[in-house]
Parts: structure tokens; C-alpha cells; sequence
């Protein structure tokens, strides 16, 4: 967890907020302008709200933007007592989103922020007004053909001896891990970035939900409760959404094949744009590009 009022030189300018209704310290920024729309971001492993410091900004000139770090990550408590599953990330954001009562949210998803911002769409899809999916599974099923997650260079790296010694020292190896997972952009790292992303991991026990979230992956416990939400009349609902799906083509962690299938399986129709030379974290590597579609997307539907 990092000292609340930390602004990263400046880089990180937004008020924290907090939610102590899951039982922990849940940090979001809740940014908001004259405008109507309301934006729900989420980020993914092994970052927090800062993956989103450049997106904000352009988003806010259209209404609110909301950008909780998870459980683990970033400004929240990490909980010891805690079993990190998805099932407890998305019950966390349920309940922030209800006690802020969002309603006609855009949720702007990467990496787990599909799965887990989904779970709104499928649980309150009234509430959910369009999806912008990034480097992200929100729903539905890839081609037979296709690689999938667990045949990527990240997962397979996750299932050596080396992750876990390296993931829980993230205090020392968060750019590396990012790297691993497709992160292009190097020549903007300077001492502020590195701090940024490593402050949220100074012991292996803060490691422990950047530890648990590529183990679930593979969980049964997951595919079972995802199973649970989407259930057809859900699924049929947030089909009825507008999607656009974004995807950085030297992301190591989701095959462009796989992720492009389970979004069109779900939104045949939906627009999806692929970025050469950009990685997984997108809004690190071609944040101007990321914000303009997101904002083109918004006025189009």
C-alpha cells in the first residue's frame, strides 16, 4: 500500500478516495466535470490506477471517471487474511459501485479489469451503458484454432520456478515483469515510473495478489463463478451493449487470436482495433491513441 497522499512528483495529481465497505482500505480516484458520461477503469496485473494517469485527463472533459485499484494493488490494503480470488475482486467492485451508485457507466477494461469489470455488465447490466475491452477477456469463446492463454510466452513463464521468486519481489522487478508481459515503451521509464509501479510491493507479503491473479487463470474455482454470472439472459443483455475492443499486437500475455474471437463471439459487429508496436499495457505505451479511441467510441454511441 502506498502513503495516500503520494502525487509521484506530480505525475499522479488526483484526490484519493476511499471504500472501507469490503473490509479493507479500497483506494479509487473519482474525477469529475460538467459532462454526462460516466467511466469505469480498471487495470490489471501487476499495476494499479496509475496505469490510467494519461487516460483521465481526456476522459474527464466528458463527465466522471472512476479508477479503483483492486485488492492488493496500488493505494488499497493488501489483507493477509484474504484469499485473492476473482470472485472476492469483483464482489469488492460490486460494492463500490453500488455505493456510489453508478449507473450508465462505460467500463474501460485491460487485462483482469475484463473479467472483473464484466462482472458488473453480467450482474447489473442496467447499469452498464458501453464497454471498452483492452488487451482484455470481458466474455464469450475463441475459435477452436486459436492459441490460447495458457500456450502464451507469459503464462508459460508463470509456470516455471523462476515466477514466483521474481513475483514477489516486485518491489525490484515490476518493470521487468512488465516487459515480460508487453511493455514497449521503455524510453519513458525514468526514477518517478519505477517507483510508481514498485511502492505498492515492499515486502513478498504485498506481493500477494500479484502472486494469486495469474494462478487464477487456470482456477476452476474462476471458470466456475464466471460460469455462474454469465447466465444467458445476462449474457444476452450485455451482448445488447456497445463494445469496442483495442488490442496492443506485441502483447506476450493474450494471443491477438483469442482475444479477438471471444470478443466477436460476443459482438460480432463490434469495431476492434489492433496497434502495432504497442504491448499490453496500452495505456502505457500509446496512451493519446488509447484516449482518443475511447472518447471517439463514446461519441459515436
Amino acid at each position: 500500500m502506498i502513503d495516500t497522499e503520494d502525487t509521484f512528483a506530480g505525475t499522479w495529481p488526483f484526490a484519493p478516495h476511499f471504500f472501507d465497505g469490503n473490509g479493507f482500505r479500497m483506494h479509487y480516484v473519482d474525477e469529475q466535470s460538467s459532462g454526462q458520461e460516466v467511466f469505469l477503469c480498471l487495470h490489471g496485473q501487476p499495476t494499479w490506477g496509475y496505469l490510467y494517469r494519461n487516460i483521465i485527463p481526456p476522459l474527464t472533459k466528458y463527465g466522471r471517471v472512476v479508477v479503483p485499484d483492486h485488492m492488493g494493488f496500488g493505494k488499497s490494503e493488501t489483507p493477509q487474511d484474504r484469499r485473492y480470488t476473482i470472485e472476492e475482486h469483483c464482489d469488492n467492485l460490486e460494492k463500490l459501485v453500488l455505493d456510489l451508485d453508478l449507473t450508465d457507466i462505460t467500463l474501460v477494461l485491460q487485462d483482469w479489469g475484463g473479467p472483473i469489470g464484466g462482472s458488473i455488465a453480467y450482474r447489473h447490466p442496467h447499469r452498464v451503458k458501453r464497454i471498452c475491452a483492452m488487451d482484455a477477456i470481458v466474455g464469450g469463446r475463441a475459435p477452436a484454432q486459436a492459441n490460447t492463454i495458457r500456450e502464451s510466452p507469459w503464462f508459460q513463464w508463470v509456470n516455471s520456478p523462476a515466477f514466483e521468486p521474481t513475483i514477489r519481489n516486485l518491489s525490484a522487478t515490476a518493470l521487468s515483469v512488465m516487459k515480460r508481459v508487453g511493455f514497449e515503451r521503455t524510453a519513458q521509464v525514468d526514477e518517478t515510473w519505477v517507483r510508481a509501479y514498485a511502492a505498492p510491493f515492499p515486502t513478498p507479503e504485498s506481493c500477494e495478489a500479484a502472486f494469486r491473479f495469474p494462478q487464477c487463470i487456470a482456477d476452476r474455482e474462476t471458470v466456475d463463478f464466471l460460469n455462474r454470472i454469465r447466465t444467458p439472459s445476462a449474457v444476452d443483455a450485455v451482448k445488447q451493449k456497445p463494445a469496442m475492443y483495442i488490442h496492443g499486437e506485441a502483447d506476450r500475455a493474450l494471443p491477438l487470436a483469442f482475444a479477438v474471437g471471444c470478443f466477436k463471439d460476443m459482438w460480432p459487429a463490434g469495431p476492434v482495433v489492433t496497434l502495432p508496436g504497442v504491448g499490453h499495457f496500452l495505456q502505457e505505451d500509446a496512451p493519446e491513441t488509447v484516449a482518443a479511441l475511447i472518447c471517439q467510441f463514446v461519441q459515436m454511441t
